[in-house]
């Protein structure tokens, strides 16, 4: 019993660490992950995330504000937030511009399209509901989100 409980709180630490020294480097902050986890600490798949100051699901937030430049719901965002797998793969703009190049909701973009093997929209390739990193596993780590300091 023990044993387990330790397995269980080493995954949940290393589930709460940043993703990658890429993202740091380029002067922006973890402010979550993009999860479907609802048990994961920081997971937009989380109900409690919404009330994080820092969260993109929380509305009033600056990077959940339909208004703010920094937000991924500004459709009009200049400066959204950034997707990293753990392994410091760039994942494209966590924006909701379906006419920014890196933007996964731009359907016909490298990020957002179902056909590439880099959108998390696609289950053939970063989207995978299996993937460790894949921000429709239930069970999984997902992608950190970082945004502008």
């Amino acid at each position: 019993m023990l044993r387990s409980l330790g397995v269980i709180a080493a995954l949940v630490t290393a589930a709460a660490a940043p993703a990658s020294v890429e993202a740091r480097e380029a002067g922006r902050t973890h402010i979550g992950n993009l999860s479907a986890n609802p048990y994961a600490p920081g997971s937009t798949g989380n109900p409690a995330s919404r009330f994080d100051a820092d969260s993109v699901s929380n509305a009033q937030g600056r990077y959940g504000s339909p208004f703010s430049a920094d937000s991924a719901t500004n459709p009009y965002a200049t400066n959204a937030p950034k997707l990293y797998g753990r392994d410091g793969t760039y994942r494209g703009k966590l924006s909701a511009n379906p006419y920014d190049a890196e933007s996964v909701a731009n359907p016909y973009g490298r990020y957002g399209s179902m056909y590439s093997p880099d959108s998390i929209n696609t289950p053939h390739g970063a989207g995978n509901p299996y993937g460790a990193d894949s921000p429709h596993n239930k069970h999984g780590r997902g992608l950190g989100i970082f945004g502008a300091k």
